[in-house]
């Protein structure tokens, strides 16, 4: 109904689509430098210990900008990595809507009219990228031109195709050439994958309600006056979910690392931290019930097995769903894990980094097998899988005699 509607409306003029696909490419870039450059100034200009400058906010805001679509940095020599995950998402979520209002502006309903609204936001974040990362070559504050090239493109055009797989019936295509197991499979990793970031939370939350006192310290030592305050709470809230992804990880078993400091459930190794309240949960010393947070995982996986246990009548089938499933909560990980963290500097604390390939294998495992034995045995289950017998054909029901053959 809404495709017949949209078909019936006039068409725009050829002036008025490329008004519409400028302002799509345009309008995140403007928004998102706009508000960089606003967090930086109302930042520098309360704390107590900096110098506030218009043209140091706006040249400071370009590489900000570049920060927050995962392009590593060079501050004064010393590479900074490891991005806030919160300022990345807030990015995609603007090229999302922007690239969703487009198309609903242009009246497109189809994959092959959304490339047209795509490939312009694309290029246009990969094009303002390289040209940030150009003009900052022999400054305190620099990036490499290829990576802010190719990074803000792809994460841009990630998030339009996102913003319009809805509407343009990327969905529908999808639906059309996979079959159902694999469409179930999908949805129940994205579930999957969506509870691990859950339980990632919980544990971290956990961990920081039993360290209250020393986030409170951290932040009396750290951040003097409420300019330097204010400073800090933003720079906890942007790293929240990279410390999401890291406490996801050690729920799952293979843990992170800070530098030399590694705490896994099985495996602890310490040492000092950087003095930032975001960090107050990061344990001193090795306890023996953290393997027990592994149930965290575990119970997702049962519940992902529980959610496809009508999948298919054959539990094969539902075997192989689950199976899909894990794969795609093991992609996530690779994802999250290679985006959470990263290079810090040049000390002790270089780098932070979450094990991607061991976490991904992990996480596949929790899925996969509580969620199989779940699947398999709460599940409708056929003859065949029942006796191992091959199917066989009921033998015809007996007849009557007839009458008339005995006179």
């Amino acid at each position: 109904m809404k495709s017949r509607d949209r078909r019936s409306e006039p068409a725009l003029p050829p002036s008025a689509r490329a008004r519409a696909v400028i302002a799509a490419a345009v309008g995140p870039l403007i928004a998102g430098y706009a508000v960089v450059a606003a967090l930086l100034a109302l930042v520098t200009s309360i704390a107590s210990v900096a110098t506030f400058s218009v043209v140091g906010v706006l040249r400071a805001a370009a590489t900000a900008w570049l920060a927050a679509y995962q392009v590593p940095v060079v501050i004064a020599g010393r590479p900074l990595g490891v991005l806030p995950l919160l300022a990345t998402i807030g990015m995609c979520s603007l090229v999302a809507r922007s690239a969703a209002h487009a198309v609903a502006r242009l009246g497109y309903d189809s994959p092959g009219q959304a490339v047209n609204v795509i490939v312009p936001i694309a290029a246009a974040h990969a094009l303002l990228g390289v040209t940030v990362a150009a003009l900052s070559i022999g400054s305190s504050v620099s990036a490499e031109p290829l990576t802010a090239f190719l990074v803000p493109g792809f994460l841009a055009g990630l998030s339009a195709i996102v913003g319009v797989a809805r509407c343009c019936g990327l969905v529908s295509a999808l639906r059309d050439n996979l079959d159902t197991l694999a469409i179930r499979g999908l949805r129940a990793g994205a579930v999957g994958l969506a509870g691990l970031l859950a339980a990632g939370a919980f544990v971290y939350a956990l961990n920081l309600g039993l360290s209250t006192s020393t986030a409170g310290h951290l932040f009396a030592e750290n951040a003097h006056g409420f300019g330097s305050s204010a400073g800090m709470l933003l720079l906890c809230l942007g790293y929240l979910p990279n410390a999401v992804v890291f406490a996801l990880s050690f729920a799952a078993g293979p843990g992170f690392s800070i530098g030399s400091v590694s705490v896994g459930a099985f495996s602890f190794s310490g040492g000092a931290v950087p003095g930032v309240p975001l960090l107050a949960g990061v344990p001193e010393h090795a306890a023996r019930w953290w393997p027990v947070l592994m149930l965290l995982p575990a119970l997702v996986g049962a519940l992902v097995g529980w959610s496809l246990r009508d999948s298919h009548e054959d539990p094969r089938g539902r075997l192989r769903t689950v199976g899909i499933a894990g794969a795609m909560v093991g992609f996530g990980c690779v994802l999250l894990g290679s985006v959470a963290g990263g290079r810090l500097g040049s000390g002790p604390f270089n780098p932070v980094a979450v094990p991607v390939g061991l976490t991904s294998l992990t996480a596949f495992g929790w899925i996969v097998l509580p969620g199989g034995l779940v699947a398999w045995l709460a599940g409708p289950r056929t003859r065949r899988a029942e006796t191992g017998e091959e199917p066989t054909e009921d033998a015809p029901a007996p007849t009557s005699p007839d009458p008339e053959e005995f006179g």
